[in-house]
């Protein structure tokens, strides 16, 4: 039994079973970042940047504005469950390697967003990919290297990026940088 005044959630994130204790009210960025799930960034609150973008149940959806209540039975994938087995998705890859990624800040929207895009687009010309990440808001990029990356992703996709999965790079996920000078 919850606590009083808390809601009980049980759902998957990025393949793991987890079990919350919420205020009725709670977004669902804030039970997600409550549980040390970091990838998602609180930005804007409104639902208006995508830098809190989320798959819940295979649709992107923007967490700063979707109710943590919504979640429940649900599968929720986050930027940090892109990679498998210590392996980039092709879409991480292709920012990386397209320097796509500059401050970072927006970078899981923008890798979610594609996710999502990508699933049910095959072959996307430029402007699709312009159309798709649209609402996605960076002050760095100038969207030109994003949309270069999502194109990229999607070339690798329908090559086949791995023998293994077909989904998955041969990048290994690199060490996060811990701010400690060496």
């Amino acid at each position: 039994m919850p606590e009083p005044g808390l809601v009980a959630i049980e759902c998957t994130v990025n393949d793991r079973p987890r079990r919350w204790l919420v205020p009725p009210g709670a977004t669902l960025l804030e039970a997600l970042r409550e549980a040390q799930v970091r990838g998602p960034k609180l930005v804007c609150g409104t639902g208006d940047c995508c830098a809190c973008g989320v798959i819940l149940n295979g649709r992107s959806v923007n967490s700063c504005c979707t109710l943590a209540a919504k979640a429940a039975g649900a599968t929720v994938l986050t930027v940090e469950g892109l990679a498998e087995a210590g392996r980039l998705h092709p879409i991480q890859t292709a920012f990386l390697e397209t320097g796509a990624a500059q401050c970072g800040f927006c970078t899981p929207g923008f890798l979610i967003r594609a996710y999502a895009f990508l699933s049910e687009h095959e072959d996307p010309d430029e402007a699709a990919v312009r159309a798709a990440l649209g609402g996605n808001i960076c002050r760095c990029t100038g969207y030109v290297k994003p949309v270069q990356a999502v194109l990229e992703a999607a070339r690798r996709m329908r090559a086949g990026a791995s023998a293994e999965s077909g989904r998955r790079s041969s990048t290994p996920v690199p060490p996060l940088f811990d701010g400690r000078a060496e």
